[in-house]
């Protein structure tokens, strides 16, 4: 328990620290270079929805855009629940090591994101490209939004190459294409990192009789 705890504190640390600081020092879609690499950013954008900001309200077009994140947050927390009692019977029946740090890094991922979604909305001021506003802490007056309608903070970039792929491609020859266009932060690489490690150990996470 000491260890999983240790795990998602350390990763909701860095995760926060990371997303409080660009939130009140970069204004939207700003960026700036890691070490003068030109493919390696910290560019400062916000996620509405899901995972390549995808929303519900693209599929369930009779939903408006509140609607749709309302119901988002409400999945994300019964999801986060489900994850959380994993990770408790987990360690009750004393599960390998590698399946107890991979849930809590999930774990902690998914509170990360949850945590913008339900509380930035009401702490943070609006962040603009058009007037290059910087957000600064929000009294009730300049909260950009309302509690459960707050937007996941991103600011991980790696565009490592961008250019017009060969003709002979079938379906995107000739079109522009970058790689890796994601836009992410420390809780979803927390995520991925967790998913990852279940997948390379597999056998060990979930050994048959």
């Amino acid at each position: 328990m000491k260890k999983a705890g240790f795990v998602i504190f350390i990763v909701l640390l860095v995760d926060q620290i990371s997303k409080i600081y660009v939130k009140t020092h970069f204004a939207m879609d700003e960026h700036i270079n890691i070490l003068g690499l030109d493919w390696a950013r910290i560019h400062f954008t916000e996620n509405k929805g899901a995972a390549w900001g995808t929303q519900l309200n693209d599929f369930l077009t009779f939903l408006n855009e509140n609607q749709a994140k309302i119901i988002l947050t409400v999945f994300r927390i019964f999801a986060i629940s489900g994850i959380g009692y994993w990770l408790y019977k987990s360690i009750k029946e004393h599960a390998p090591k590698i399946l107890i740090i991979a849930v809590s890094m999930i774990f902690a991922g998914a509170i990360g994101n949850i945590i913008d979604s339900v509380l930035y909305g009401v702490i943070f001021e609006e962040s603009s490209r058009i007037t290059h506003n910087i957000a600064g802490l929000a009294s009730n007056s300049k909260a950009y939004s309302t509690i459960f309608h707050g937007r996941v903070v991103d600011m991980l970039y790696f565009p490592m190459w961008s250019g017009n792929l060969p003709e002979w491609l079938p379906f995107w020859g000739g079109k522009y294409f970058t790689f890796f266009n994601a836009i992410f932060n420390i809780a979803d690489m927390s995520i991925s990192i967790g998913v990852g490690l279940l997948i390379v150990f597999n056998k060990t996470v979930f050994p048959k009789d």
